[in-house]
């Protein structure tokens, strides 16, 4: 497996291999976010196939919650691996290793992340792997769909944050 930054000629296969239903632009958006400069958009790939994704958002987290605790920690956004028979093979902690590592090299001290209250598995691997709860939040967002209407959700999560100073897992 090899997890590197998104290139532009990978968006489309992201966008075959790793579905978004509802939200056709998102690996676009979030490569664009790359091309800023304002994160990085990682992918992870099996045999020439993107299994996996997570956009480090240099600037933090956008939860006015989040915020007011941890400023611009740096954020590892939308981690995903897909399909999700995937899952449970070691993908997931290799998305989170590698955006540590970026942080390290970028002088930072931590990485943080949200996980829903929906998601106790995703919980599980994050406090495995040295992720400590710090603040519960509402992740707000919004997708577009393919008519074109914006739709608003909200969703219970605590964000986690771990100190790079020590490798776990």
């Amino acid at each position: 497996m090899e997890i590197r930054p998104c290139r532009a000629a990978d968006v489309p296969l992201l966008d075959r291999h790793l579905p978004t239903p509802g939200a056709p632009s998102r690996h676009a958006d979030r490569f664009a976010r790359q091309e800023t400069g304002a994160g990085t958009y990682l992918v992870a790939w099996r045999d020439g196939v993107p299994v996996g994704n997570g956009l480090v958002r240099w600037d933090g987290c956008a939860a006015p919650e989040v915020r007011a605790v941890l400023g611009d920690c740096p954020e590892l956004n939308g981690l995903d691996v897909w399909p999700a028979e995937l899952r449970g093979q070691g993908i997931g902690t290799a998305l989170i290793h590698a955006p540590e590592e970026l942080v390290r090299e970028r002088g930072g001290a931590a990485l943080g992340l949200g996980v829903g209250d929906d998601n106790p598995r995703a919980a599980a691997l994050y406090a495995r792997l040295g992720y400590e709860p710090v603040v519960t939040y509402t992740d707000r967002w919004t997708r577009t769909d393919e008519e074109g209407r914006t739709h608003a959700h909200a969703d219970g999560g605590t964000f986690v944050v771990r100190s790079l100073g020590v490798r776990g897992g």
